[in-house]
């Protein structure tokens, strides 16, 4: 691919699960008319909600933790509101990220609360919401318009939210995050989507969407380097203060790395052989009867 292009997702995910003998490609989000809502105070007196896909720690789903392989048990069906209070742990080991070039060592990556907690401290933001807010990543897209987007617009609600910094991981995680923020701002609340594939993004049509050319997992910023971090969310905090119409991509300026190589790996099935994408195929099939099980279990105990 030409160098300096983002990584085609929508093409590349096409081809990948045709090859995997899938015969209906996924249909993605796509809207021609984008709500826009204005931050409603000063940024500086705005209180920000964060919206992770990121799971909350669960001891009977296996292993969450860097380097964890694709985890379906440890998905989660139900909006979820947590304490901001402290260093809460969340994971991504449910989510498609790109396990080859990152680990996820670093959360700060996926889940910015450090850095909004530093924005609060130095003014920059009024405060960070007492609670943060877990989006379930879900293919359908009719789940999250009608019943999770609203959920989550009842916890902001409770919590006097201004404005929400949503952050996506895995290129489903990118359509709930778009879907979500649509319908925040449909009802009043500013918002911008931190992510790293532009073309699923860009494809369905938000307000403002803060684009890292990075590996997926890490929308907010680079592991291990505070200074990538601190960047990357206050380019995203500037865009719910500046964006004057919807449809806004700011381009980060950070480089991952020297060589844009890793862009050549992630869903690429050209560079799979046959017994790889049988066992790949076998795999999935697996992971989505577990997620089913799970989900058909977490709606029970969990009725909305």
């Amino acid at each position: 691919m030409d160098i300096g292009q983002p990584l085609p997702y929508l093409a590349r995910i096409r081809s990948y699960y045709l090859a995997l003998g899938y015969e209906h490609p996924y249909q993605w989000a796509h809207f021609d008319e984008v709500p826009f809502s204005h931050l409603e105070k000063p940024l500086s007196q705005a209180r920000i909600g964060l919206v992770t896909t990121a799971a909350l720690f669960c001891k009977e789903c296996g292993d969450q933790g860097p380097g964890a392989a694709y985890n379906a048990a440890a998905k989660f069906y139900n909006v979820y509101a947590s304490p901001t209070e402290g260093n809460p742990n969340v994971y991504i080991s449910h989510v498609g990220y790109d396990r080859k070039h990152t680990t996820a060592k670093d959360q700060n990556t996926w889940f910015p609360l450090t850095q909004l907690k530093l924005a609060a401290a130095s003014g920059r933001i009024g405060a960070v919401s007492r609670r943060f807010y877990g989006l379930p990543t879900n293919r359908s897209q009719t789940t999250t318009m009608e019943r999770d987007a609203p959920k989550l617009l009842e916890r902001f609600l409770e919590d006097d939210v201004n404005a929400a910094v949503l952050v996506a991981n895995c290129p489903v995680c990118h359509q709930c995050c778009c879907l979500a923020a649509r319908h925040l701002e449909q009802n009043g609340i500013a918002t911008v989507v931190l992510g790293c594939a532009k073309d699923i993004v860009e494809h369905i049509g938000i307000p403002r969407f803060m684009f890292s050319d990075f590996p997926l997992g890490n929308a907010a910023g680079k592991p291990g380097d505070d200074n990538s971090q601190c960047q990357t969310l206050d380019l995203a905090l500037t865009m719910l203060d500046t964006a004057t119409a919807p449809r806004t991509t700011l381009v980060s300026p950070i480089q991952w790395s020297e060589s844009e190589n890793w862009k050549n790996d992630f869903y690429n099935i050209e560079r799979l052989s046959e017994q790889e994408r049988r066992s790949l195929r076998e795999k999935f099939d697996q992971d989505r009867a577990i997620a089913k099980k799970k989900k058909q279990t977490e709606g029970r105990a969990n009725p909305l």
